[in-house]
């Protein structure tokens, strides 16, 4: 099973383009993603830059609409994430509880939707990209 670990943190929605975590931050969650490797349950991992870097692309009547950051209207933004490949929902929750995140972060943790959860007709609407073929369960 995988799981999506999406970090957020209070504030960031706000950043300043270039806004970095404090090197000891840095250090102790450097030593967690170790911990997540050597378990062999890391599948990858990111850092984000804050949303006033980023750019919303809408479709309004089916148009592309971009919008450049900051979002007045976010409430709550991704900092970074991990995807993490565990047995169970419970183990992802132990890994989630292990990080260093402080009082002003939270992680979000969803599962991933893998091409065997959906039904026949969209599997079969799926088929041929292989990426996800791969991933059959």
């Amino acid at each position: 099973m995988r799981f999506m670990m999406l970090m957020i943190p209070q504030g960031y929605e706000a950043a300043a383009p270039g806004t970095m975590p404090p090197a000891e931050a840095v250090a102790a969650m450097m030593k967690y993603n170790g911990e997540l490797k050597e378990a062999g349950v890391l599948v990858t991992l990111d850092g984000l830059h804050p949303p006033s870097m980023g750019a919303r692309i809408s479709f309004a009547g089916g148009k592309p609409v971009v919008t450049d950051g900051p979002f007045i209207e976010a409430k709550e933004v991704i900092g970074g994430y991990w995807m993490i490949e565990v047995d169970s929902r419970e183990e992802a929750i132990e890994w989630a509880k292990k990080c260093p995140a402080s009082d002003k972060e939270t992680i979000e943790l969803r599962q991933v939707l893998e091409i065997a959860d959906f039904p026949a007709d969209v599997q079969q609407a799926a088929a041929g990209f292989t990426e996800l073929q791969a991933r059959r369960g």
